[in-house]
């Protein structure tokens, strides 16, 4: 019966000081972000009325077909979007089309920019196809000079 007490006290000896060890070293991460700051300012001549017009089909509320394929970069339209979905890199394919709206206006007038653009958006939905349509108006920018 020693002979048991001790074979059971060297394996419980053993279980306890050997076995799975794993090493956690928390890093501390900030996201990486470059702010660019400039003291210029531009000089911008408002002119007439401009607009453009641009429209897409969307299947499944984010395959989008049969829009254009040139847009305006650099320009945010609208707030933060919510729900589940809201942190996936899908496209928002209603934003591109403003984008190929905000495009075709300031292409075909010449402008540099669109000063205060104004975009009407129509959306006609019928479940998992959807039909949108932008147009954007607003005032052609020039600009003169920048210092």
């Amino acid at each position: 019966m020693k002979k048991l007490w001790m074979s059971a006290a060297v394996a419980t000896l053993i279980a306890t000081t050997s076995g799975c060890v794993s090493y956690n070293m928390s890093q501390p991460s900030a996201p990486l972000e470059g702010v660019v700051k400039s003291d210029l300012k531009a000089d911008v001549k408002v002119g007439e009325t401009i607009s453009g017009e641009s429209s897409t089909n969307i299947l499944f509320n984010f395959l989008s077909f049969g829009g254009d394929t040139q847009f305006a970069d650099g320009v945010v339209y609208g707030g933060g979007s919510g729900g589940a979905l809201a942190g996936l890199p899908i496209p928002d394919p209603i934003s591109q089309t403003k984008a190929a709206a905000a495009y075709k206006a300031v292409k075909s007038s010449g402008a540099d920019l669109i000063v205060a653009p104004r975009y009407e958006v129509n959306v006609q939905d019928y479940f998992i196809f959807k039909k949108v349509d932008v147009k954007v108006t607003g005032n052609k920018g020039s600009i003169s000079s920048i210092r």
